[in-house]
């Protein structure tokens, strides 16, 4: 008995050094005689060699268990637990910390803004880098939302306003998407030649965009000339310019293949065409997906061996019921399905990126390691919010009304959204310190003198008749100057599958919308109360697209508010009291009606967005007012361009002709007048934000790339052919400017 209790010593005393040491190691105090022993710690040699080194060490378990989601700690190499999933749409999502939430991100897109978007990235990825080193000092290692691996941008095409997901995306335009995302990708890896700040990731690859009930079993199959110039443009501008860290795959089949396991995707395209050297990971339980509901591999060990075969390093699970299909590499492995040196290319790239992470170096050789939780919630990233905020602001319509008189001592404030905080966050969100909603934005602007008179009055579908509802608007609403209705929809209706669209309502399902249209209550209330003779001004909420046809005839005014962040009350209020000028522009076009649309699950272009529609759009994308007026004038152009010119030079006046400083957003976009068949109707190829003081003119002179004339041919090959081009400076997709035709010859 004595000599096992001293065996019993000598083990937990064993344990104990071997905690320490591990402590140790992780602050970088033993570094260099492990380094002596294991050269994947020698921060000398180049990260291949590390890497390397490091793998050659791996059990075949080992290597399996490195390939999920939740990579779990090799206590005999020191290696700690991770786990790859994490977080950032606009903000540092779900960490349970308390940070900065920006717009949504198609409110952000609203902005026209890539520089903006950037810096917006770059202050997330601060806030990132200070909660993972604040986790690693207080001992927590692999827990989930604490990492450095984002799951971000999501750019896939927003092609039908019924997706509830769209709200994540940038546009339903590739060029849009493709600037923005790159913007963002910038901003969260930062620009250090050695070291990532965080890694971004592109998803959902490839032509992925609803439904969302039928997102795992559904097949998608697309002409060439839709691929190319819709859906893989965004993706190639990530990963060839920016050079994008990860690649998610979609859960959806192309032409018969799942996502994660499509050799055209995978390989030929990703692979070897764009030469991408980062990770893939899988959508959430996509694995599973191959088997389980595609049907396309007969089991667990079928299915893993074709994803990683195809290049799908890593798989993100279904935790909710535990069912991990790599869990079966091993096996897969034995029976001959794959070579364990396909394991060992993924979990080498994988490795590859916790390396440029700085996580096996010491922290005085890491440049972002020195981030302390004092970056979090710093004044300039509230402020940088606000700025993102107003300038998503997109004014529809306006007859006047606006901006409201600071003057007035009573206003009318009703609907769902007007105090509702949750609203204003959109989906896969941090949580702030503070949310201005539409309510207390206008409290502070108005200040204690102005009375302000708020009922719900309905909720999003339904009328309410208790006291959130008078039971005579004319009584209650009397004298009041103006009446502000706030509603639209929620992130509780629109939204990702299992998060949104629990309850059973009409007009939505599993997370998107079964009709476009504004919800009837809605409309029939802001009918009852135009009825009283007062300015009716419409705020609406949403992420994505609403009819909204009586409006458009009947509102005095109309701001398509979003989902706007921490600080969208405050910039709603701005802008209807004329304290921010708006400059926000639609991203989307907003259609009349359901009628306008093909059916949902058709992931041709034809007549979708305004590409390729040919119908007359309510709003249309790029549509949004100002309190300040602009002049285009005297447009210089080439009207020949031979085949050798790279370069297309333009340059015209600009001038704000009101009294008012403002800012308008320039609109580049390019016609083919050779009537190629499928071709788009136009397409935006630049933009540019430029502010005017009241009265003053710019002249501005733009180089564009003749790569803008260009389409990708069946083959990705980027093609511009001889003929005619019609370049055009709009304010809107409909609203042209300024425009000249340029002839390209050989």
């Amino acid at each position: 008995m004595k000599k096992n209790q001293n065996e019993q010593r000598i083990i937990m005393t064993d344990f104990s050094l071997q905690a320490v040491m591990l402590f140790m190691l992780l602050f970088g105090s033993i570094r260099d005689i492990i380094a002596q022993e294991y050269l994947f710690r020698n921060t000398n040699l180049p990260t291949e060699t590390r890497v390397k080194d490091l793998v050659s060490k791996l059990t075949l378990q080992e290597k399996v268990l490195q390939m999920m989601e939740n990579a779990p700690a090799i206590d005999r190499l020191g290696i700690p637990a991770y786990n790859w999933w994490n977080e950032a749409l606009h903000g540092v999502a779900r960490s349970g910390d308390t940070v900065t939430v920006f717009p949504q991100a198609i409110a952000m897109a609203a902005n026209f803004d890539a520089e903006a978007l950037e810096q917006m990235g770059d202050m997330v990825s601060d806030e990132a880098r200070a909660i993972y080193h604040e986790s690693l000092r207080n001992c927590v290692f692999g827990k989930q939302y604490k990492g450095l691996t984002f799951w971000t941008p999501n750019i896939n095409i927003f092609r039908d306003p019924r997706w509830g997901r769209g709200q994540e995306t940038y546009a339903e335009d590739p060029y849009l998407t493709g600037q923005l995302g790159k913007a963002i990708v910038r901003g969260l890896q930062g620009n250090d030649p050695t070291y990532l700040k965080t890694s971004a990731c592109a998803k959902h690859f490839a032509v992925h965009s609803g439904p969302e009930t039928g997102r795992h079993t559904f097949d998608v199959s697309v002409s060439k000339y839709d691929l190319w110039n819709t859906y893989l443009p965004a993706f190639k501008s990530l990963v060839v310019d920016a050079k994008v860290s990860s690649v998610m795959c979609a859960y959806n089949r192309l032409d018969g293949k799942p996502c994660c396991g499509q050799e055209s995707l995978m390989i030929n395209i990703l692979r070897n065409k764009w030469n991408f050297k980062g990770y893939v990971t899988s959508d959430c339980g996509g694995i599973n997906d191959f088997w389980v509901s595609h049907k396309t591999q007969a089991n667990a060990n079928e299915a893993s061996a074709n994803a990683v075969m195809t290049g799908t390093d890593l798989e993100c699970g279904e935790m909710w019921n535990n069912l991990w299909s790599y869990r079966n590499l091993a096996d897969a492995v034995k029976e001959g399905l794959l070579d364990e040196a396909k394991l060992d290319e993924s979990v080498k790239r994988l490795f590859t990126i916790r390396f440029r992470l700085g996580m096996f170096n010491p922290d005085e050789q890491v440049p972002y390691a020195s981030i302390k939780t004092d970056v979090i919630n710093r004044p300039d990233h509230f402020e940088h919010a606000l700025k993102m905020a107003r300038q998503s602001m997109v004014l529809l319509k306006n007859n006047g009304v606006l901006p409201l008189s600071k003057s007035f001592k009573k206003i009318a404030l009703i609907g769902p959204n007007a105090d509702n905080p949750a609203v204003m966050l959109g989906n896969y969100n941090g949580i702030p310190k503070r949310i201005v909603t539409p309510l207390q934005g206008i409290r502070e602007i108005l200040g204690a003198d102005a009375e302000i008179v708020y009922y719900n009055g309905c909720d999003y579908t339904r009328t309410l008749t208790d006291s959130l509802r008078p039971a005579n608007w004319n009584t209650a609403l009397a004298d009041v100057d103006a009446i502000v209705f706030v509603g639209g929809i929620s992130p509780s209706l629109e939204g990702e599958e299992g998060d949104a669209g629990k309850e059973k309502l009409e007009g939505f399902l599993g997370g998107d919308r079964t009709t476009i249209n504004l919800p009837t209550v809605q409309t029939e209330l802001m009918k009852e109360l135009k009825q009283l003779g007062k300015p009716l001004i419409f705020v609406n909420m949403s992420g994505s697209a609403i009819a909204m046809l009586w409006e458009s005839q009947h509102a005095d005014a109309i701001l398509q508010a979003w989902y706007g962040g921490q600080s969208g009350g405050t910039a709603i209020a701005e802008v209807l009291f004329g304290d921010y000028n708006p400059s926000g522009r639609l991203p989307l076009t907003f259609y009349q009606s359901d009628s306008d649309l093909p059916k949902f699950d058709d992931y041709s272009m034809k007549n979708r967005t305004y590409r390729y529609f040919k119908g007359v759009p309510l709003y249309p994308f790029g549509h949004g007012l100002s309190y300040s007026t602009f002049q285009y004038s005297s447009l210089k152009i080439p009207t020949v361009l031979k085949g050798n010119q790279k370069i297309i030079p333009i340059k015209f006046s600009l001038k704000n002709t009101s009294n008012i400083d403002g800012n308008e957003v320039l609109q580049f976009y390019v016609k083919n007048l050779s009537k190629k068949k499928d071709v788009a109707i136009k397409a935006l190829k630049y933009f540019q934000r430029v502010q005017l003081k009241a009265g003053e003119s710019k002249t501005i002179e733009v180089n564009l790339d003749t790569a803008v004339l260009a389409d990708f041919d069946d083959n990705g090959q980027i093609v511009v052919p001889s003929g005619n081009y019609e370049i055009q400076i709009d304010a809107s997709s409909t609203d042209i400017k300024l425009k000249s035709i340029v002839k390209t010859i050989k």
